[in-house]
């Protein structure tokens, strides 16, 4: 392939829509150091990092709070510098206060009803796809506290995936392997 025919991987990232339970349920939203800009909790997979260990990691070190991870709510995707981003959401629940520092990228963290946290997103993508997954993390805060297992270990695969044709190499296939290991671990 032809340095001009080369497709960018897709940047793959992992977060939470955290809910803290109180007179009224709030969601966390925290404010970027450097961009100055309010976001939902969020981060890149490390290597060998399944998407949901990299969710629990990155809310944690990003509000500062232990969490309890639930039903996987979304996936969102937009393009940051120059690339093609994925991130998946879980709806997670934070109890009592914060218990670890917040990562140095983090300035602060707002626990917000639903409402206010949408308005509050500085980027658009964020704001429609919380206004979108919101009202349902809140039902199903209210109807389920089942926590998911959470393999913080990489995962092996253990079922043969096929080497994809070259047409389909670069961000298609690597968005569908990463989308099948994700569902085989949602299934396990």
């Amino acid at each position: 392939m032809r340095e001009s025919e080369k497709v960018p991987t897709a940047v793959l990232a992992a977060g939470g829509i955290v809910v803290r339970e109180s007179r009224r349920p709030l969601i966390a939203v925290v404010r970027l150091r450097k961009e100055k800009a309010w976001v939902l909790p969020k981060g890149k997979l490390k290597p060998g990092e399944s998407a949901l260990a990299a969710a629990r990691r990155e809310v944690r070190e990003e509000t500062g709070h232990d969490v309890t991870v639930h039903e996987f709510l979304g996936s969102m995707s937009h393009a940051a510098d120059g690339r093609h981003k994925i991130v998946q959401f879980w709806r997670m629940s934070a109890a009592g206060g914060p218990a670890h520092p917040l990562t140095g990228d983090v300035k602060t963290v707002k626990w917000l009803p639903l409402k206010q946290a949408v308005e509050t997103l500085t980027r658009a993508h964020e704001r429609v796809f919380l206004a979108n997954v919101g009202p349902a993390a809140l039902r199903a805060a209210r109807q389920s506290p089942r926590e998911l297992p959470v393999a913080v270990e990489p995962v092996e695969q253990t079922e043969k995936v096929e080497t994809p044709a070259p047409a389909a190499r670069g961000l298609v296939g690597s968005v569908r392997a990463w989308l099948r290991g994700t569902a085989q671990q949602r299934l396990h």
